[in-house]
């Protein structure tokens, strides 16, 4: 299976609605689009939502001090975000119509999210080895 080239993902930026955009798919585009609210390129991080869809977002969102957006369980996911599809072998692939309308429905909320209640989901594990 041949990788997409570019990518229709659901974008939840904070304060807004989710909405659809169609992103490059390769690393430098990807970059870029997790950074918006920042100056650089940001780290990616992928979080698995299911076998076929997941987030991108900036790894250090909470650390750069970047806009509480969503919760997502215990955890709040700070600047934009991307859902996007993924296929079998790992790569990020478009999503399907009924997973735009799933993930949609489940970020249509705007919550007000404290500053306080960012600081407390950030945890750091230290293990010994």
């Amino acid at each position: 299976m041949k990788k997409e080239k570019i990518i229709r993902v659901l974008k939840v930026a904070p304060g807004e609605m989710p909405a659809v955009v169609h992103l490059p798919n390769h690393l430098d585009s990807l970059q870029k689009a997790v950074s918006i609210g920042m100056e650089g390129q940001g780290l990616i991080e992928i979080i698995e939502l299911d076998a076929s869809t997941c987030i991108l977002c900036n790894e250090e969102g909470k650390v750069l001090n970047l806009e509480p957006n969503r919760r997502l369980g215990n955890d709040i996911l700070c600047g934009v975000f991307y859902v996007t599809g993924q296929n079998k072998y790992g790569d990020l692939a478009s999503l399907s119509a009924a997973d735009i309308e799933k993930y949609s429905k489940l970020f249509e909320d705007i919550p007000d999210i404290s500053e306080e209640e960012v600081v407390k989901s950030m945890v750091m594990r230290f293990y010994a080895y």
